[in-house]
């Protein structure tokens, strides 16, 4: 009789061989919890605009996270990013490369001679979380990306970065907040996984506002470089630059995420893969939601008068080699962001006695109300000496 035939019956047996106790299920009743309850990452993109953060973050994840998002004209009129999708044809090059630079001139010279009517951008730093659930053969990814519209835009972006650290210990605080309550069965886990932090191509090397920022926020979460828009330098351009900017992270003792290096008992194919992903630091990467064919197959990528940058192709950019590691080492990071920056965090949070640390704001006033404390003692010591002084002139005079 068979096992299933003994369970109808109400028999109850050992399913496994003699001598095993059954222990060895365990990671399978892991793994059956975790698909259930679902896994959460949050992951913040920052960087200047016009580097392609927004397609970049729709290309890693084959969805659409600003689907309302409107783009200001230079003008000031708004255009929905889904009416300027330019739709490719294959007896067509991107329809009439010179009508199209042609109408976005015109659209800037008119912004030019109406200036007095445009729209002015703000610049100041904004926080926008987007949250879309993401399901893939029944594991679901509940993923937060935190875009920072408004970076390095101001003249002045010395204190740019201040709204992005502020909202980083935010999260910090509402799940230590939530961990100390007495509910903490449902936990919601809005703490910043990973930063993607988007350099330029077009300068030669970091920038004094990247360096400053990335020295401001590397004790606080996960830092990962990514060289934007990548299809615009040559390969030798690009070996060049992914080394000056390695050179420059040295040298400013700057830490960005290492990947962990491989178990001794991995295959070496995992191996390899983490070597290669380990020198392609900083990813230089080109986005797209266009749908390309090439070579007799749908792809997505950018059509260029001289030929076909393909997205996921690794021989073109590190796309590919970029989404590897975030999902990849997902875990690590959220291991990272838990055993190393919370708990940092926390500490810091119960050296001060559970006091939040103070706002610039605060600091400011305090050394203001400090300031003037200081400057009413004077006046009192003054008026004390010249109430002296008139004391000793008054005995003085009382004598003759």
């Amino acid at each position: 009789m068979s096992q299933a035939d003994k369970l109808k019956q109400g028999q109850f047996t050992n399913p496994e061989t003699p001598g095993y106790v059954g222990f060895a299920n365990l990671p399978n009743q892991v793994h059956r919890k975790s698909v259930k309850k679902g896994f959460e990452f949050t992951l913040m993109v920052v960087g200047e605009s016009g580097l392609g953060k927004s397609t970049l973050i729709n290309s890693l994840f084959l969805t659409d996270l600003y689907p309302e998002r409107v783009i200001p004209g230079a003008a000031g009129e708004s255009f929905n990013t889904e009416e300027v999708t330019v739709q490719i044809s294959k007896n067509i090059l991107i329809k009439k490369w010179l009508d199209v630079y042609e109408a976005v001139l015109h659209r800037r010279l008119d912004g030019y001679m109406c200036s007095c009517h445009t729209e002015k951008i703000e610049r100041t730093v904004q926080i926008e979380a987007s949250t879309v659930e993401i399901e893939e053969r029944g594991v679901k990814l509940r993923l937060t990306v935190v875009d920072t519209p408004g970076y390095g835009d101001a003249i002045n972006s010395q204190d740019c970065f201040n709204t992005i650290i502020s909202y980083i210990d935010d999260q910090f605080e509402r799940y230590l907040h939530d961990e100390s309550g007495l509910n903490r069965r449902h936990i919601v886990d809005n703490r910043v996984h990973c930063c993607f932090y988007f350099i330029s191509p077009l300068g030669h090397g970091l920038k004094p506002l990247d360096v400053q920022f990335m020295k401001a926020i590397h004790n606080k979460v996960n830092v990962v470089p990514v060289i934007a828009k990548a299809d615009t330098l040559t390969l030798r351009e690009r070996e060049r630059l992914k080394r000056r900017i390695l050179d420059e992270i040295d040298e400013h003792g700057i830490k960005i995420y290492h990947l962990p290096d491989a178990e001794s008992d991995e295959d070496e194919d995992f191996k390899e893969q983490t070597r290669i992903l380990k020198a392609s630091i900083p990813f230089a990467v080109v986005g797209s939601n266009q749908q390309i064919e090439a070579k007799g197959k749908k792809v997505r990528g950018r059509l260029y008068p001289w030929g076909v940058v393909e997205v996921e192709n690794p021989e073109h950019n590190d796309f590919l080699k970029l989404r590897t590691m975030l999902i990849t080492h997902m875990q690590d990071l959220q291991e990272v962001t838990q055993d190393l920056h919370y708990e940092n965090f926390r500490s810091e949070r119960l050296k001060r006695g559970g006091r939040k640390a103070p706002e610039p704001e605060e600091m400011d006033k305090d050394i203001i109300l400090q300031e003037k404390e200081a400057e009413l003692r004077r006046m009192q010591e003054m008026i004390a000496k010249m109430q002296a002084q008139m004391q000793k002139q008054g005995d003085g005079d009382g004598d003759m």
